[in-house]
């Protein structure tokens, strides 16, 4: 029998190469045909000097650890060395190709979105957390998700300030805790801060009660509901906040995104326990949305997971969509709200002016304004002005990507003035960067200039 194993092997392998080599020259040729029935091209391919792209990946590691900035020393400099757009080799799979065009970036994000996924790899990267959410879904379920969201976002549910209002108290009370013990003026570092800020926003929002993470850090006293805390405690008895909780299985999440396609390798260990903290946790809150005593809408302890829970009764797919909602907008609020604080101090002359349009618009904040709303905040043009050239020169998703859901076609990066449309087969990844598009000179007047009165035009 192991002859006739051994026998089989020696027939096998070459069939196997012979095979993979003759579906890939028919894959090209497949590809050649689309691409010349669609007046399009290629786009340049720039080779690694290792295999696989690991020296790429290597450099960005090594860049990372050594305190520099990933995006500005190694993925700005490779632009800049061979174009808006090219193709190079994935780390550990098939070549990938990077776009900085305006033009191919509307085209996977907005004209040919439906030729695009998020994929499978980075749906699996984000599973062990969110589940099935609309952060990880393609196709129907995607669509299913956005049918469900889209009349929950209510102007009547965005204008309750109060909530928010809450959470400005503890962060101001939290600030002079700080540094206060030296005395006299200090640096602070508010980035946690502003963390724990938009966790207790985000958290009374989609449940209904905030988990208070400003003030379990300044007292270092926990105040979260003590029946989804237990509910949340392994069968160990260990414990955390939720605020540590977050934080842990964000990190863990986050290495298995920079590993690409070995994520599996990420070790799971706090991560994964953190990661089923946040969803028994979840759980408690869903299980009360779900139960006969629901609160209306104008009544204390509303949240958008009442309002979802009216549109399904499935358990898992309420935990799952709300904690994405949860991890999508804490750190963005959050990094938002640094770059706009650092870029006001850097720039005296914008903060002047916004404030006195803002106290002109709301008044003094201890007049208790009641006109601030949705529609009056959009309506502040200056301060729209601000958030837009801050989101434009420090965007919080500064890197992205898709996956070619079916053989597609990009307008621009083929040819050699890179003006002719490029090829993307099934499968393929596309990466694209907002934070460098962003600081491309052809595009933007000034581009590294904060400038708010750009939008003024």
């Amino acid at each position: 029998m192991a002859l006739l194993s051994s026998t089989g092997l020696l027939y096998a392998l070459p069939a196997l190469v012979i095979y993979y080599i003759a579906s890939s020259y028919l894959a090209h040729r497949r590809l050649q045909r689309f691409a010349k029935a669609n007046d399009a091209t290629f786009p340049k391919y720039v080779p690694t000097k290792l295999p696989l792209g690991v020296d790429f990946v290597w450099r960005a590691i090594s860049t990372a650890r050594n305190g520099g900035d990933i995006l500005d020393d190694v993925i700005g400099p490779n632009y800049a060395a061979n174009g808006t757009t090219f193709s190079m080799p994935g780390f550990f799979g098939p070549a990938e190709v990077y776009t900085i065009d305006p033009a191919n970036i509307q085209a996977v994000l907005a004209n040919k979105f439906k030729d695009f996924d998020l994929g499978e790899r980075r749906i699996k990267q984000f599973k062990p957390l969110l589940g099935n959410s609309i952060f990880t879904a393609d196709g129907a379920f995607w669509e299913h998700s956005r049918a469900l969201f889209r009349p929950q976002f209510s102007r009547d549910q965005i204008n309750d300030l109060e909530k928010t209002e809450a959470a400005v108290q503890a962060l101001f009370k939290a600030l002079p805790l700080v540094g206060a013990e030296r005395g006299g003026a200090v640096t602070v570092d508010i980035m946690p801060m502003l963390f724990r800020f938009t966790l207790d926003t985000a958290t009374g929002f989609l449940f209904g009660e905030s988990v208070e993470s400003q003030m379990a850090a300044a007292t270092g006293v926990s105040s979260t509901t003590s029946a989804a805390t237990a509910m949340a405690a392994d069968q160990s008895g260990n414990d955390m906040t939720f605020a540590e909780a977050f934080h842990e299985a964000q990190a863990w999440i986050t290495t298995r995104v920079r590993l690409q396609g070995l994520y599996w390798l990420a070790p799971e260990g706090t991560g994964k326990k953190a990661s089923d903290y946040l969803r028994r946790y979840t759980d408690h809150y869903v299980r009360m949305a779900l139960s006969s005593a629901k609160p209306t809408a104008k009544e204390e302890g509303y949240s958008l997971l009442d309002t979802l829970a009216e549109q399904t009764r499935d358990e898992d797919e309420l935990r799952d969509q709300i904690l994405g909602l949860l991890l999508a907008g804490r750190d963005t609020t959050a990094t938002l709200l640094s770059w706009v604080l650092l870029l006001l101090a850097q720039h005296p002359a914008v903060f002047e002016r916004l404030r006195a349009d803002v106290v002109q618009d709301f008044g003094e904040y201890s007049d208790s304004p009641s006109n601030i709303d949705f529609g009056t905040l959009k309506s502040s043009k200056y301060l729209q002005f601000v958030l837009r050239e801050t989101l434009r020169v420090y965007n919080v998703v500064p890197l992205n990507l898709r996956v070619a859901a079916r053989d597609t076609v990009l307008p621009r990066g083929g040819g050699a003035n890179g003006l002719l449309p490029v090829v993307v087969r099934k499968g393929q990844t596309v990466n694209f960067s907002p934070y460098l598009l962003h600081r491309r000179a052809d595009v933007w007047e000034a581009a590294m200039e904060f400038k708010p009165e750009r939008w003024e035009g």
